[in-house]
């Protein structure tokens, strides 16, 4: 090979651990050519001993049903382990119970060792893939429930696992995470927030990954030291290089970025290799980062995946093969998928799980089969972080046990000034747009100031709202003060989450329509206005308000580009209102969906004779879908909208 010589300017951080003969080399060869090593030097800890015996012991003892593997570097990790145990005894156990291998290459490595899976996942290995075959292998019943229901299985700690044991919890199994590479001793954590500040202010251009250990590692450490917003995204700036397949393999499951692995390059090569590949790595590099999603990107690159999707052209008001269709509470209690999950916990639990949230919309938009996907969540966790102390009582809704009703109550309340105790929604954004399909829009949300502020007075839902009335109508410094806070709170809420990665916004004002037009204009409108100039004008936003058709002007009177529409109008009516130069979404009633496929078809084609087939409308119900639903009949509506807007 000829030799290349590294670029004088580049610098390369990897972990050394125990003093890995590997990385000594890899530093002289630097050093010698100009480059800067930058290591962090880690003793491991033999602390995984006392862990991995409990395991070994378990498993001896038949207090294990089912091991999980999810990559081959795994397997090879804990035979390793088993050196310091009895062996041949930990095999027999393992070949008594069932096995299920993650990935193709965790069950060829287990091959290796003489040990055939029971179930093995052919596809890509993620959580939901995998979870797919486990449902095919353990398939629910009726009369006997999951399959999995009290068994114990040991999963391999990978990086989606809180993903799949959360998943494999909701199916009734008892889950225990396997700890198969060395943690750190005590005194080895003093130098690694040191490093990890380096990391992040790029002190060094290349991240190199030595060994699937090394990956494994720097995964724990990444979200033990790491800052939160840039644990999901923390290589993304640097080149990552792998020495291995395997230890690709480890990068991969864990979510780490990879752009040049070694492979079969002798390792005393591998440098040669990699610096022969600088300067394209660099060019490849700086193109990713250009391109990643962003508010501006996200909704108007024409590269992106999602960007001539139907909706996405709806939005704009450009011409479509077929109408788009999605639902609100598309993810709900009518299905049942949705009510295993609540089954383990609480709403607000569900809400703040940004995993199960991202489990519990993709299975509703597969299953449905719309034309765009929201993000699962809920109008009120904004409001815990700005001073109310919110609660989901059973049979009664949401409760907020402070609620403010006079001046004083409104100074303790505290509008956001960024989005740190929300971080649970952003990840929503992130995990939600990452697993649904590449070209299907993402929809972010927030309540309106109105709905929310009554949701703040009256302590929660309410059939004359007479406090929050009396409030607007009676103490207007009050109230604008009220409404100052959370134009400010929810504008910062909406663009973190297109920040996030959402493709659009809509605000839900569901308890509007309990104001006169005179009432709406003077003391709400003009907030909703300041919210939705706020946001990326390239941003499509859906402005919603229920009960009240003659507030349409007023919703319109916005930059919103998509204006909601119940079914206490007709459609074109409707659109009429709001002028033909915005998008509309709507109207079917919700009720209709509790009817038959029949009838459900019937009430579609009104609501598409009177969009006429112009471009800019989505199909929606006028508000969510009722609990009550069959989940069949709203798989007919879409299905109906489809074949009857072809065009």
């Amino acid at each position: 090979m000829t030799h290349s010589k590294v670029p004088t300017d580049i610098t390369i951080g990897v972990l050394d651990l125990n003093n890995d003969p590997d990385v000594g080399k890899l530093r002289t060869q630097i050093e010698q050519n100009g480059g800067v090593l930058h290591a962090l030097d880690l003793n491991l800890s033999t602390d995984l001993t006392i862990a991995f015996s409990n395991l070994i012991g378990e498993l001896s003892i038949g207090a294990i049903d089912i091991v999980m593997f999810r990559t081959a570097a795994g397997v090879a990790q804990f035979m390793e382990n088993l050196q310091q145990h009895d062996r041949q005894r930990t095999l027999n156990s393992l070949a008594d119970i069932e096995i299920i291998a993650a990935s193709i290459r965790a069950r060829a490595e287990l091959g290796n060792f003489g040990l055939t899976p029971t179930v093995s996942v052919d596809s890509d290995n993620n959580w939901r893939n995998v979870l797919k075959v486990i449902d095919q292998k353990y398939p629910r019943t009726d009369r006997s429930g999951s399959p999995l229901a009290t068994r114990q299985i040991a999963l391999e700690d990978c990086g989606d696992w809180f993903c799949l044991s959360s998943g494999l919890e909701v199916r009734g199994a008892r889950v225990r995470t396997m700890e198969l590479f060395p943690r750190l001793g005590v005194m080895e954590k003093l130098g690694v927030q040191d490093f990890f500040e380096r990391l992040e202010t790029r002190t060094f251009e290349v991240f190199w990954f030595q060994s699937a250990t090394a990956a494994a590692v720097f995964w724990r450490l990444s979200k033990q030291f790491g800052r939160a917003r840039l644990t999901d995204h923390i290589l993304d700036h640097h080149i990552v290089v792998s020495a291995s397949q395997a230890t690709t393999e480890i990068l991969a499951d864990r979510g780490l970025p990879i752009d040049v692995t070694c492979g079969d390059v002798p390792f005393s090569a591998s440098v040669d290799f990699v610096a022969a590949q600088i300067s394209t790595l660099r060019i490849r590099k700086s193109n990713s980062i250009n391109t990643m999603s962003g508010p501006t990107s996200s909704s108007n690159d024409p590269n992106a995946p999602w960007y001539n999707s139907p909706f996405m052209k709806a939005c704009r008001g450009e011409p479509t093969d077929v109408t788009p269709i999605w639902m609100m509470r598309q993810a709900g209690r009518y299905m049942a998928e949705y009510r295993e999950v609540r089954a383990n916990v609480s709403f607000l639990e569900l809400c703040a799980n940004s995993q199960l949230c991202s489990e519990v919309m993709c299975t509703a938009v597969s299953r449905l089969g719309v034309d765009a996907a929201i993000i699962f969540s809920d109008l009120l966790p904004i409001l815990v972080p700005m001073g109310c102390d919110l609660e989901f009582v059973k049979g009664d809704g949401p409760v907020i046990h402070n609620p403010v009703r006079t001046s004083a109550d409104i100074d303790r309340i505290k509008p956001l000034d960024n989005n740190a105790e929300l971080e649970f929604v952003m990840e929503t954004v992130r995990l939600t747009r990452q697993d649904l399909p590449a070209d299907m829009p993402l929809i972010g949300f927030a309540g309106a100031p109105f709905t929310l502020a009554s949701y703040m007075i009256e302590g929660g839902a309410s059939r004359n709202y007479a406090a929050t009335k009396t409030m607007m109508h009676g103490d207007r410094g009050a109230w604008d003060q009220l409404m100052q806070h959370l134009v400010q709170s929810i504008s910062i809420y909406l663009n973190g989450q297109i920040e996030a990665g959402a493709q659009c916004v809509q605000l839900f004002d569901s308890w509007a329509g309990c104001l006169s037009y005179e009432d709406y204009r003077t003391h709400v409108h003009p907030h909703v206005q300041k919210i939705i100039a706020s946001l990326p004008s390239d941003v499509p936003v859906i402005n919603f308000a229920t009960g009240n058709p003659a507030l349409l002007p007023l919703l319109a009177d916005t930059k919103a580009s998509v204006i909601g529409i119940d079914w206490r109008t007709r459609l074109d009516d409707a659109w009429q209102t709001v002028g033909h130069d915005r998008a509309v979404q709507g109207n079917l009633d919700p009720t209709v969906l509790l009817t038959n496929p029949k009838e459900i078809r019937r009430q579609a084609k009104i609501v598409l004779d009177q969009a006429a087939g112009r471009p800019g409308h989505i199909f929606n119900l006028g508000h969510g879908i009722l609990p009550m639903t069959d989940v069949d009949n709203a798989i007919a509506l879409v299905d109906a909208v489809h074949e009857l807007s072809q065009r």
